[in-house]
């Protein structure tokens, strides 16, 4: 597996101290980006590697597991993907996105662990009331936020993923949509959604006394249209868990996007939607690069992936018979085996004669009082 020639955690050591001193993020964001600098490196300790066929020695050294993280989701992304395969029910799916206007962004920087869940709310209790008015079932959703645009800007948005099913008011199961094409109208998602939203956000500000000061913006916003888009079914199951690891775990921007790093800047590759989705290369000041990618640093704890209705746990007995039957001749694996068939790469093997297995022959310990951080060691709340 080739390793990218520029990676975020460099940007981080290289511009670390001068984005502190500009832009002055919390303590939270700071413990972030140094989880993301010090990953993979001797800071956190590690192991020594012996070929028991070569002989060769091989040292590594252990993962952040932080979620902001590019090197370290590809496991997990697909450790979640094949478990939602295993829960997905024998239904067609759609694909819905819910958007957020522009100029709701301003709002959502006072606050953004209230603005993300009040998105999530009023994206489900849309979906869950056309499911009643349409077709009068108990519908669901796995839902995923998604905060950047290709350039790293703020731009929040939920993934949906809606089953072709429900439960009616007697508790049986019904298959929903028209002509197996068609789920809801997407200008009326679009209508209510808005309401919802607005209205929540309008008792949000109110609380903390800066209604007056966002009405102009709220007003200005139920004239105008907002962007919901509703794909066509995804089909079965195996490609529900293609399209699904396309979304679940990604983070603003993978390692391999960024193509050059310097004193002056980042230069990272992009998709121009406007311009037919065309790849094209943009350079940012090293300051500015972190500023952006700190804007989808989730707040603590937060949730952002979230299972309404059918899909979550409350409803597992009375959907079980439109789930697809587990391959009981399935052999039990352990989480490396796991890992190996579903990545396709073993770390295991030895990276010098592709033959034998690397074996740990020495632990290497956590470095106590690392230097390469980028807080101080007093601060330990959380913001």
């Amino acid at each position: 597996m080739e390793r990218p020639e520029y990676e975020v955690s460099q940007i981080i050591r290289q511009f670390g101290e001068s984005f502190i001193a500009q832009c002055h993020p919390n303590t939270f964001t700071l413990r972030t980006l140094d989880a993301l600098q010090q990953c993979r490196t001797v800071t956190l300790g590690g192991h020594r590697d012996v070929c028991d066929s070569c002989g060769k020695e091989r040292i590594s050294y252990n993962s952040c597991g932080n979620r902001h993280c590019p090197k370290c989701q590809a496991s997990k992304q697909a450790i979640w993907a094949e478990d939602r395969m295993n829960d997905a029910l024998n239904v067609k799916y759609f694909h819905v996105v819910f958007t957020v206007p522009e100029a709701l962004i301003q709002i959502c920087l006072l606050d953004s662990k209230a603005f993300y869940s009040a998105m999530f709310d009023c994206v489900w209790s849309t979906l869950r009331t056309f499911g009643y008015t349409h077709y009068s079932v108990e519908t669901g959703a796995i839902c995923v936020l998604h905060t950047w645009g290709q350039n790293l800007s703020l731009h929040p948005h939920i993934h949906c993923i809606v089953p072709a099913a429900g439960l009616t008011l007697k508790g049986k199961l019904k298959c929903i949509t028209k002509d197996g094409k068609y789920l809801y109208p997407v200008r009326m998602l679009s209508v209510v959604f808005r309401g919802k939203l607005l209205e929540k956000l309008k008792l949000q500000l109110k609380k903390s006394n800066r209604l007056t000061q966002y009405q102009s913006i709220l007003d200005d916003l139920w004239s105008k249209p907002w962007v919901v888009y509703c794909e066509p079914p995804l089909g079965n199951s195996q490609q529900i868990v293609k399209y699904l690891g396309q979304y679940s775990h990604r983070v603003a921007i993978s390692n391999n996007r960024i193509k050059h790093l310097d004193a002056s800047g980042v230069t990272f590759s992009y998709k121009d939607y406007k311009d037919n989705a065309n790849k094209k290369l943009t350079t940012l000041s090293g300051v500015e690069f972190l500023r952006r990618f700190c804007l989808h640093i989730l707040p603590y704890r937060f949730v952002k992936i979230r299972y309404y209705g059918v899909l979550g746990s409350r409803y597992k007995k009375e959907v079980m018979p439109l789930k697809d039957k587990p391959d009981i001749t399935k052999p039990m694996e352990t989480r490396q085996e796991r890992i190996i068939r579903l990545v396709g790469f073993d770390p295991c093997k030895c990276p010098f004669c592709k033959i034998g297995n690397m074996h740990t022959e020495e632990e290497l310990p956590k470095i106590r009082s690392p230097t390469n951080v980028l807080y101080p060691n007093h601060l330990t709340t959380h913001c």
